[in-house]
């Protein structure tokens, strides 16, 4: 299993509108992948804006060049997010899940 890690900061006025960008848009399109297992968004407030780090978790590269394409470490970031951030990574990185503990 491999976790994929992006972060961004969004403009305090439009953080709402990136966690429902999520929601409508980007997670039924990951649902859809095969390889994709799960996700998690991350936020809390700093000085310039609201962080967000989104994590999600994927069975193999493979799976994830089905989203990412080819160059697997470019962050994929839909027009309609890119202005509600006031930056975010253009890379993302890759773990290997070596240890899980669940409820």
């Amino acid at each position: 299993m491999i976790a994929r890690v992006w972060r961004g900061i969004a403009r305090p006025d439009k953080a709402n509108e990136y966690v429902e960008h999520l929601r409508r848009a980007v997670f039924p399109e990951l649902q859809q992948i095969d390889g994709f297992r799960e996700a998690f968004v991350l936020q809390r407030n700093i000085k310039d804006g609201i962080e967000f780090t989104v994590q999600t978790i994927w069975e193999s590269l493979e799976a994830i060049r089905k989203f990412a394409g080819d160059n697997v470490e470019t962050a994929v970031v839909a027009p309609a997010a890119k202005p509600l951030f006031r930056e975010f990574d253009p890379f993302v990185t890759h773990y290997e899940i070596v240890l899980q503990c669940k409820a």
